[in-house]
């Protein structure tokens, strides 16, 4: 499938604005934003050593990324290792059970031109040294980060394997309720600007993809991070559009298998394989208006 019939089958379900609102590029803090990257942008590769297609013309997984089954595309979710992550504090806790909320985030950062692979990858970068070194974090507060050109990327450490298994890698990105909440953080400030047409699709796969995964419904699970925590994130536009990227997250699931089982089924009574969480800071989540902002 072509970027442009992807774009298009995708955007169909979901009533795109005919004007897009001013870029809203004023700052809280003067933070480095995500260089611009001179590269091409290609794809990975399968496990039986041919060359992925770009991400932009499929959207399809490699082999360590998921699948939304056969009713495709799939969402081709970039590991840590690709965007060169630096090793968490401590590894994150990972609960033996399914969220069962997704929460929507902007990072806050000027709405970027540059849609490159690159880009992406330094995004991902810059959110985790902000997180770790500016809120003082273990690592990147999100379990998944989507950039401006669609890109999607695993944010805190161990989180595409969790995904993966129908488990919980605990973040620090929505306070209080970190332990039963996924949070996505997509590039940009959307106060009065509209999302971009290739980070709207990725979203929606990637929603869909969450809501297969863990058996949510579209319409209770999928909501804005002002709704669980004192925040302006993820700006009035993006959250105004929420009612209806649910409409489209939940036709989408419509044509998606559910998944077999990557590993035992978690009960009420299994241990969970990490100690007991705490969020990170949870001071930190009371700063609004700032770079990155979970």
């Amino acid at each position: 499938m072509s970027r442009r019939s992807l774009l298009g089958a995708v955007l169909g379900l979901w009533t795109a604005d005919a004007l897009l609102g001013p870029q809203n590029a004023a700052m809280a803090e003067n933070l480095p934003s995500p260089g611009s990257a001179s590269g091409s942008a290609g794809g990975g590769v399968r496990s039986d050593g041919s060359a992925e297609p770009h991400p932009h013309d499929s959207l399809r997984a490699r082999e360590d990324a998921a699948r939304l089954g056969d009713g495709g595309p799939d969402p081709f979710v970039h590991p840590r290792a690709d965007w060169k992550a630096r090793p968490p504090r401590r590894p994150a806790t990972v609960l033996n059970r399914a969220p069962d909320r997704i929460v929507l985030h902007h990072t806050a950062s000027p709405n970027s031109p540059d849609t490159s692979l690159e880009h992406a990858y330094r995004l991902s970068r810059d959110v985790q040294r902000f997180h770790m070194r500016g809120r003082g974090w273990d690592d990147s507060g999100q379990q998944l980060t989507i950039s401006r050109g669609g890109y999607v990327m695993e944010g805190r450490n161990r989180s595409l394997q969790a995904i993966l298994d129908g488990r919980h890698a605990v973040g620090a990105q929505a306070l209080h309720h970190n332990a039963h909440t996924i949070g996505i953080e997509n590039e940009g400030t959307y106060v009065s600007e509209d999302l971009p047409d290739a980070l709207r699709a990725s979203l929606v796969e990637v929603c869909a993809w969450l809501c297969v995964r863990y058996g949510l419904d579209p319409s209770e699970a999928i909501v804005g991070h002002r709704d669980l925590c004192s925040t302006d994130c993820p700006g009035d536009r993006f959250y105004s559009r929420i009612p209806d990227l649910r409409k489209a997250v939940a036709r989408r699931t419509t044509s998606l298998q559910p998944f077999p089982p990557d590993a035992q089924e978690p009960t009420d009574d299994s241990p969970d394989p990490s100690p007991p969480f705490q969020d990170d800071d949870p001071d930190e989540f009371r700063r609004q208006g700032t770079q990155f902002d979970p």
